[in-house]
């Protein structure tokens, strides 16, 4: 019997990643799924998070458990970005080892990329140059998250691995106001544009920047997959100190294309107004994925499918809500 602890597991990326193993749970796996509610277990209380490791002592942990936000809530509340991301990694990484976990899969997020990487961006551009301004705190946490994966593994020879996403969107994204990405925000956005029957939606920024976007469904697989790969599969393909792996869908789009998208799925016919005042961020963020390619994982769903069933989970939320 494997135990995993998922941390994280309300969130979009990792309540995935939990039906998933639950989906395998079903078909047979011998596998214990361990989880905590944020009202259970504040992953930045150390001393709570050990004494649950002691506790627990589970055999595995994926760490998707992290506060994130949109270009807005990065830039409004830095300090708690950076603050509370680097107690849960700290903590959760730390008392795992001190718990006796040699497994754990940690991930990241696509901003610890240099602003002016080159695209599209390979791993090995990490720390080569200036973090995009907007969500530099978060984005330095999530580098610390991978250095004390690989500082772990060559002290103490554990086997923690690190897993690096593009944007991501799905089922059980965030779709608050002001608290959202760039997708969520575009979906409610133009969702409540076209009850209302209003003739323009006004998007942030020049709609001149490039995303890539990835399935959370999507994510979780491939979360799994670099988990489950061999040590020595793993090995080949990572260096100790550059042993994060990049996950993306290897294309993106313009924001404005983007809203030209969304704008079809929800039914808006109205006008799409870019608002030059408001910050773009990064010009281009493009993940390289030849590495993940090669270990043999690629992407399955295309993102006008996934935008029409993330469209109807906001939907049928919206109509609970009432």
């Amino acid at each position: 019997m494997t135990r995993i602890y998922i941390a994280g597991h309300r969130g979009m990326v990792g309540s995935a990643i939990l039906r998933q193993l639950q989906a395998r749970k079903d078909a047979g796996a011998a596998l214990e799924l361990i989880t905590r509610t944020h009202a259970e277990l504040d992953l930045t209380d150390q001393s709570a998070v050990r004494a649950f490791m002691q506790d627990q002592k589970p055999d595995v942990v994926i760490l998707a458990a992290a506060k994130v936000g949109g270009i807005h809530a990065n830039d409004t509340y830095p300090a708690e970005f950076i603050y509370e991301n680097l107690m849960i990694e700290c903590n959760v990484i730390h008392q795992a080892f001190a718990a006796g976990v040699t497994r754990l899969l940690q991930l990241g997020s696509s901003c610890i990329y240099p602003r002016d990487a080159t695209q599209p961006m390979r791993e090995d551009a990490l720390l080569t140059g200036t973090l995009e301004p907007t969500n530099e705190p978060y984005a330095i946490a999530k580098i610390a998250g991978i250095k004390l994966c690989e500082s772990y593994n060559r002290q103490h020879g554990v086997d923690y691995r690190s897993v690096m996403p593009t944007n991501l969107y799905g089922p059980g994204d965030n779709f608050h106001p002001e608290n959202s990405h760039v997708l969520p925000a575009l979906i409610r956005r133009f969702h409540k544009a076209t009850e209302s029957g209003a003739e323009d939606v006004v998007i942030w920024g020049s709609g001149t920047p490039r995303r890539e976007f990835l399935h959370v469904d999507d994510m979780a697989e491939a979360s799994l997959f670099v988990l489950d790969l061999d040590p020595q599969s793993y090995a080949a393909n990572t260096q100790p100190m550059l042993s994060h792996i990049n996950v993306g869908s290897g294309s993106d789009i313009s924001i404005l294309e983007l809203a030209q998208m969304v704008a079809r799925i929800t039914g808006f016919k109205g006008r799409i107004v870019t608002d030059p005042s408001k910050p773009d961020g990064t010009p281009r963020k493009l993940m390289d994925v030849s590495r993940l390619r090669d270990m043999g994982w690629q992407a399955r769903i295309s993102l006008e499918t996934g935008l029409r069933e993330t469209y109807a989970w906001f939907i049928k939320q919206d109509s609970i809500r009432g």
